[in-house]
C-alpha cells in the first residue's frame, strides 16, 4: 500500500528520498511528503498528488538533510489531502512515516486530546507521533521512546522515525507491514520495498515482525520484539536496476505482459529431471509432507484467488484431491471447518497481503499440519510463515493489475498438482503429458503475444463502452473472471463474468447491442454446450468476441468477431486464454486515457486490512 524511504548519510538525502519515492509509486498513492532534519529544525514538505508536485515544490522551496524519512499514502483514516499525508510531525520535535492500520487509534487519540496534544489530521498515524514524543518526556532516547510506544500499538505497522534531539539517527520497526534495511557504504537506508534502493545498494537486512533498529552512521543495531539484542543476516539482491525500469514499452503493465515467457521458463528451470518433477523444489521436507495430504485448501485475494480457482479444476479432475477455494478476507472470519490432513496453500504475489497472512495464521489455529506458500518474493512474511514454499520467479512486477504473476501462479500450482496427484490418481502417462505441455509453453505464449496488434485495433470498439460480460465454462470460468477484473481495473469498464451456462439465470437481461460479450472458447469438451450459449447471445442482438482456439469451427459474422488463439492442450489451455484478455485489457485502458499502470484507489500490495 504506502511506501516509505529513509535515510541516514554524510551527503544531502532528499534526492535519495524523492528517487525512492518514485520507485515505490506503482504500490498505489494519492499524496507524498518528505521531512529531513536541518540544522536542529525539521523541515516538512507534502503535496496531495503524484510525486512529481512534491519535486516541484521542493524546487519552488528547497531545503536540504543528512537524516530524513520520504513517504507515499494510500488513504485509510481520512481523505486524501495534504494535511492527511505524512510525515506527521508533534510539536517540531518528532517525524514520523507509517504503513499500516492502528486499530486502538480512537482510544489513543482521546487520551492525547485530555492531555493537551493537538490533531491536525483524520488519521490513525498522528497519535503514533504524539506518542512517541510523550515518551521521550521520560528517556532522551528515541530508541526507547520507540520500544515504549509500539507495546501500546494494536494493529498493523512499519514505521519510520527521527528527532531533533538525535539528528544522525533514524528508529525503524515493523509489525504486520514490511520493512527493510539498506546497507550502504558509510549509510544506511530504509524501505519497505527493496525496489525503492536499488540505486543506492544491493545488500540488505529484512526486519522480521516485531523487530525495531536503530540506524546511524555507525551501522544498524536491531532489538526483537521481547527488547533482545539480535542479529539479522545481510543478504544481497539478485533484483537488477533494470529489471524494475520500463525499457522501450509504454507501460509496465505492457513490459510485464510481454516478459511472461521468461518468467514461466524461470518458475520451471530446476525443477524437473527430464520431465519429472522435483519434489524437493517445495522443500526439503515436501515428500514427507505431500505423503500425509488428504485435502487441499487455498487462500488468497483478487488476481491469486483465481489462480486458486482454476486450480481447484486441476486438483480434482486430474489428481482426484478435494480441493476448497477461498478469498483470504473471507476465511478468517466465517468459523471455517480445516478437515483433517488439508495442506493450505496461500498465493500471493508479494507475501505481504495482509488478509492472505492473517487466514494463515486462523488456518494455523484451526490445526493445520502443514502450509505451502506459492509467492513472488523469497524475503517475504508469508515464504517465512510457510512450512513450504515454491518460488515462481516471475521477477519484480510493478504495475497494479498482474498478469506475469498470475501465470507464473499457475504454473506453479500446475506443479503442486503433478506432486500430490502422483498419491492419487494422476498416472505416469498424463503426469509427462502435463509437464511436456509445461515446456511448451513460453513458446505458445510467444504465439499469443503476436496477436497485440490485432487486438490493439480491435480495442477501439470499446471507447464508448462502459459495460462488459465475460463468458467462460469449466477451469476457464476463472479464466473469465480474470479477464473481467483486469478490464474493469485498468479501464474503470464495469465488467462481469459468469459461467456461460448461467446466461439463462439472470445476465442474459443485461444483453443488447450496446453490452459486448467477451467469449473464451477453447477446443475442450465443454466446446458444444459454449456454442449453444453463445448463441443465445446473438439471438438477443448482443455483439460477440470470442477468442477461440484456431482449430475451432467458429467462424465471424455481422455481430461475432473471433480472435484466432493458437491451439493449447486442455490442462495448460487456461494459461494461453489469460493472455489475450490481458492484451484487450490493456489496449483498452489506453485508448480510455486511463493511467494504466496506477490506476485509481487500487494499490500493489495491499498489506492493509
Amino acid at each position: 500500500m504506502c511506501g516509505i524511504v529513509g535515510a541516514v548519510a554524510q551527503r544531502n538525502v532528499v534526492p535519495i528520498l524523492l528517487e525512492g519515492l518514485r520507485r515505490l509509486e506503482y504500490r498505489g498513492y494519492d499524496s507524498a511528503g518528505v521531512a529531513v532534519i536541518d540544522e536542529g529544525q525539521i523541515k516538512r514538505k507534502r503535496r496531495l498528488g503524484k510525486v512529481a508536485e512534491l519535486e516541484e515544490a521542493l524546487k519552488e522551496d528547497p531545503f536540504t538533510g543528512l537524516t530524513g524519512i520520504a513517504h507515499t499514502r494510500w488513504a485509510t483514516h481520512g481523505v486524501p489531502s495534504e494535511q492527511n499525508a505524512h510525515p506527521h510531525i508533534c510539536r517540531d520535535t518528532v517525524a514520523l512515516v507509517h504503513n499500516g492500520i492502528i486499530e486502538n487509534h480512537e482510544e489513543l487519540r482521546r487520551e492525547q486530546k485530555d492531555q493537551g496534544y493537538e490533531f491536525t489530521s483524520q488519521t490513525d498515524t498522528e497519535v503514533i507521533v504524539h506518542a512517541v514524543y510523550d515518551q521521550m518526556r521520560y528517556t532522551d532516547s528515541l530508541l526507547t521512546a520507540v520500544q515504549a510506544t509500539v507495546k501500546r500499538l494494536e494493529g498493523a505497522y512499519a514505521l519510520g522515525v527521527i528527532s531533533t534531539s538525535e539528528p544522525n539517527k533514524l528508529v525503524a520497526c515493523r509489525k504486520g507491514s514490511p520493512l527493510v534495511i539498506g546497507i550502504g557504504i558509510g549509510e544506511y537506508f530504509i524501505a519497505s520495498d527493496i525496489s525503492a534502493l536499488l540505486p543506492v545498494t544491493q545488500r540488505f537486512i529484512f526486519l522480521e515482525d516485531g523487530d525495531i533498529a536503530e540506524v546511524t552512521l555507525d551501522g544498524v543495531t536491531i532489538f526483537n520484539e521481547q527488547g533482545e539484542q539480535v542479529e539479522r543476516p545481510i543478504k544481497e539482491s539478485e533484483v537488477n536496476l533494470d529489471a524494475v525500469e520500463r525499457g522501450e514499452y509504454r507501460h509496465y503493465m505492457l513490459k510485464e505482459i510481454f516478459e511472461q515467457p521468461r518468467a514461466i521458463s524461470e518458475t520451471l528451470e530446476g525443477r524437473f529431471s527430464g520431465l519429472k518433477l522435483l519434489e524437493q523444489a517445495f522443500g526439503n521436507q515436501a515428500s514427507e509432507v505431500f505423503d500425509n495430504v488428504k485435502a487441499v485448501q487455498i487462500i488468497a485475494c483478487g488476481t491469486s484467488y483465481h489462480a486458486g480457482l482454476i486450480a481447484k479444476y486441476w486438483f480434482e479432475s486430474l489428481a482426484g484431491i478435494p480441493c476448497n477455494v477461498e478469498i483470504a478476507s473471507e476465511y478468517r472470519y466465517r468459523e471455517p471447518v480445516l478437515l483433517p490432513d488439508t495442506l493450505v496453500v496461500t498465493i500471493s504475489q508479494s507475501g505481504e497481503t495482509a488478509d492472505t497472512l492473517a487466514a494463515l495464521e486462523e488456518a494455523k489455529r484451526l490445526g493445520a499440519m502443514h502450509s505451502l506458500s506459492i509467492c513472488n518474493v523469497q524475503e517475504s512474511s508469508l515464504v517465512r510463515e510457510s512450512d513450504l514454499v515454491l518460488l515462481t520467479r516471475a521477477g519484480p512486477e510493478i504495475g497494479v493489475a498482474s498478469t506475469k504473476a498470475f501465470t507464473t501462479q499457475l504454473v506453479a500450482l500446475m506443479m503442486l498438482v503433478i506432486a500430490l496427484g502422483r498419491r492419487f490418481k494422476l498416472d505416469k502417462v498424463t503426469e509427462k503429458r502435463i509437464a511436456s505441455q509445461l515446456f511448451t509453453l513460453p513458446a505458445r505464449i510467444e504465439d499469443v503475444l503476436g496477436l497485440n496488434q490485432e487486438i490493439k485495433e480491435f480495442s477501439e470498439r470499446f471507447a464508448d463502452k462502459h459495460h462488459a460480460l465475460f463468458l467462460g465454462r469449466g477451469s476457464h470460468y476463472p479464466v473469465a473472471m480474470e479477464g473481467a477484473l483486469k478490464l474493469k481495473e485498468i479501464s474503470y469498464i464495469h465488467a462481469e463474468a459468469y459461467p456461460a451456462g448461467e446466461l439463462k439465470h439472470g445476465p442474459l437481461a443485461l444483453v443488447d447491442a450496446e453490452m459486448p460479450v467477451i467469449a473464451v472458447a477453447p477446443n475442450n469438451s465443454l466446446l458444444e454446450k459454449l456454442k449453444s450459449n453463445l448463441q443465445e447471445v446473438k439471438a438477443r442482438g448482443g455483439e460477440l468476441i470470442v477468442f477461440a482456439d484456431e482449430t475451432l469451427d467458429v467462424h465471424p459474422d455481422e455481430n461475432t468477431h473471433v480472435m484466432r488463439v493458437t491451439p493449447a492442450e486442455n490442462e495448460m489451455s487456461p494459461v494461453i486464454f489469460t493472455v489475450p484478455l490481458q492484451l484487450l485489457a490493456y489496449h483498452v485502458a489506453v485508448i480510455k486515457g486511463t493511467d494504466v499502470d496506477q490506476p485509481r484507489n487500487l494499490a500493489k500490495s495491499v498489506t492493509v486490512e
